[in-house]
């Protein structure tokens, strides 16, 4: 078969030019990264993400070069979670996401920002957090089982705040105010969890549901909040005197969240895998994995590209029924 000169020059080009195409990627994956990288957070700073994000990106620095933190609240971290769905796929822009940033945009949204699933490829989980009901000393209740009565007998009188509507605190005092029959408590949104804490040591609200840190540790053991439960399995390490939910008589109370990093959907596959395995060596380094369960967390050793995104994926099929049964939308 013969072609035009110019359409048979047009494909020799082409051809050519394919496997320049081929070895310039090979070169970017080569010398990845060359600049800094950006590490997205989904909150201000104080959170728990943002106590995860900093002393992982000091940690990096050995192992990856750079990398800059970039804290971007709102939404319940769909703003951030957005911000790097929609950004070039080159390894130079990540998540600190997880559990929240894909229950959020699948679940609670008419509109979504992002498809979480589809614009976002997950690339390991660097720890699992968990939560906290806290009330404030004034509040009746020495232990869980008390403030629930107490919340029952005056309804209408009581509030708590979270870290901001559609984040995993948010669910989860909804799911608490759901078991125990008091749905008139008035969920109060704050920016963040610092915003929250800081007015339910003031005693502006009653009560708390907070991501456990060191702060929130801190705060317990000197009295200014007191916890109540906390959402983990078993007790904490670094907090062996909090009660779990279980322990406390609300079993149903069990809530667990990722923390890991996520590219956008796209990025090189060679590029998604050096960062996994940088991951990895950090958490190798026990020092590193101390730090991280003194902040109240659990770090994960085992986490892979694929477990990571199966774990996402198990995250938003348990918590639609959750969602379905409170009926609870935030668009």
């Amino acid at each position: 078969m013969k072609f035009p000169r110019r359409q048979f020059l047009s494909l020799a080009a082409g051809a050519v030019a394919l496997p320049a195409v081929s070895r310039n990627a090979r070169s970017q994956y080569q010398s990845y990264p060359a600049r800094p990288i950006r590490l997205v957070v989904p909150a201000p700073p104080g959170g728990v993400f943002d106590l995860l994000g900093r002393p992982l990106a000091d940690k990096f620095k050995s192992l990856m070069g750079t990398v800059v933190i970039e804290n971007i609240g709102g939404g319940g971290g769909s703003l951030a979670a957005s911000a790097v769905a929609h950004a070039l796929p080159d390894g130079y822009m990540l998540l600190l996401g997880g559990t929240v940033t894909h229950v959020n945009e699948a679940l609670l949204k008419k509109r979504p920002l992002y498809d979480p699933v589809k614009e976002l490829t997950a690339i390991s989980i660097v720890a699992t957090g968990f939560f906290s009901i806290a009330i404030h000393p004034s509040v009746s209740g020495q232990t869980l089982k008390q403030f629930i009565d107490y919340a029952r007998a005056n309804r209408g009188k009581l509030s708590y705040g979270h870290a901001g509507v559609g984040t995993i605190n948010h669910l989860t005092g909804e799911l608490f105010k759901s078991l125990i029959g008091t749905p008139e408590i008035v969920q109060v949104p704050y920016r963040g969890a610092g915003p929250a804490i800081s007015d339910l040591i003031s005693g502006q609200i009653a009560m708390a549901v907070v991501a456990l840190t060191a702060q929130v540790f801190e705060l317990h053991r000197s009295g200014k909040i007191r916890v109540l439960a906390v959402t983990s399995r078993k007790r904490l390490a670094a907090a062996p005197e909090l009660l779990t939910a279980a322990e406390a008589g609300l079993p149903q109370l069990t809530v667990t969240q990722s923390l890991g990093l996520l590219a956008p959907a796209g990025t090189p596959k060679p590029i998604i895998d050096q960062i996994a395995q940088a991951t990895k060596t950090a958490l190798s380094d026990p020092v590193f994995r101390n730090k991280l369960i003194e902040l109240g967390l659990e770090p994960v050793l085992d986490s892979s590209p694929v477990s990571f995104r199966r774990s996402l994926e198990d995250d938003i099929a348990s918590w639609k029924p959750i969602v379905n049964a409170i009926n609870l939308k935030i668009d």
